[in-house]
């Protein structure tokens, strides 16, 4: 096995390597396909090639499927578990038909429940990095994490996370017990826990930052060309940053970013992940390929320099807009 180097996220005694494989388009979500089709035989190869490259850091939830995903990351890392970190989230309600309600529940036995099915769905009996997807907004954040406190105790779980959450919500959990991560969307394109104060929140309090869809949910590849790309029942249809005229602009700001991936000789993929870890963000691009996380990962030793670094941000500054990166609706359910 070949090793990245590794990076302690947050203060709490975990270690990761530089860089994550996120799986949630390895299935899709209640029917619906996220970043086009999936082959069950593919992703299961990414995932033991990432392994191969030292990258042992898998991102799932119960939410993907739902169910299905963790399922499938149980096929992957069946008779080598302990060579994996696994890190799942909860938070968005599953009944017993396993099916989505579209509610969140961060009750104490929801909590429990929860935790046990994934258990059982990953075929293990602990998970590394447990995180709540999303905040209820009728359960305090004090008794959810009090819930997931209970499972460290029990050995169930190693170390808790929050995911698309305010500064306000971090101190009030990391009070009850340490938090070893937060997890949020974060690009070149979005950016902002940067202008929330979120990035600086945790370096005060110690707590790692894991950075979900780091290439702009696959935008920054430069496949997509026209919001007609998009598969037909792809879920980045329903996103205003992809939608006319926004898609167009985003564009042409993704041209001026592929100009400085050329001149290094890298990908601008490459590039943005090798920005967010610069940023010291642990990236968690999602793909179900194996040549795209042989890319990913050879991103990790892409060094920038501070100039290029500028450069990078000049083109997309802190405020730009590009577009909201959820619908309406959805966005009403992120904690600010």
């Amino acid at each position: 096995m070949e090793s990245i180097e590794k990076t302690k996220l947050g203060s709490q005694g975990l270690v990761v390597p530089l860089i994550g494989l996120g799986c949630m388009g390895m299935t899709k979500i209640a029917g619906m396909d996220i970043y086009g089709q999936s082959d069950e035989a593919e992703s299961i190869a990414t995932i033991h090639r990432s392994l191969e490259l030292g990258g042992n850091f898998l991102d799932t939830a119960d939410l993907y499927g739902p169910l299905l995903n963790e399922r499938l990351v149980a096929k992957a890392i069946k008779g080598n578990r302990e060579k994996y970190i696994i890190a799942t989230k909860f938070g968005y309600e599953i009944d017993d038909k396993e099916q989505l309600t579209w509610q969140f529940n961060g009750k104490t036995a929801y909590v429990k429940k929860a935790l046990e099915r994934s258990l059982k769905n990953l075929g293990t009996d602990y998970i590394d990095l447990y995180y709540l997807h999303r905040l209820d907004p009728n359960t305090p954040i004090e008794e959810t994490v009090e819930a997931m406190a209970q499972l460290v105790k029990a050995g169930k779980v190693g170390y808790i996370g929050l995911s698309e959450v305010s500064s306000a919500t971090i101190r009030k959990a990391h009070q009850i017990h340490p938090l070893t991560a937060v997890q949020t969307e974060y690009s070149l394109f979005e950016r902002g826990v940067e202008e929330d104060g979120i990035l600086n929140t945790l370096t005060e309090l110690g707590i790692g930052f894991i950075a979900y869809s780091p290439l702009g949910r696959g935008f920054i590849s430069g496949e997509i060309k026209s919001p007609d790309d998009f598969p037909e029942n792809d879920f980045r249809r329903s996103i205003p940053r992809f939608q006319g005229e926004q898609f167009y602009k985003n564009l042409d700001l993704l041209n001026e970013i592929q100009k400085i991936a050329d001149k290094k000789s890298i990908t601008a993929s490459q590039l943005a992940i090798a920005w967010t870890i610069a940023k010291g963000a642990v990236p968690i691009p999602g793909t179900k390929r194996v040549k795209y996380v042989e890319q990913n990962i050879a991103a990790t030793s892409v060094a920038l320099s501070e100039e290029e670094l500028n450069r990078l941000e000049a083109i997309i500054p802190l405020g730009t807009i590009t577009g909201d990166r959820y619908d309406a609706t959805t966005l009403a359910t992120i904690d600010r």
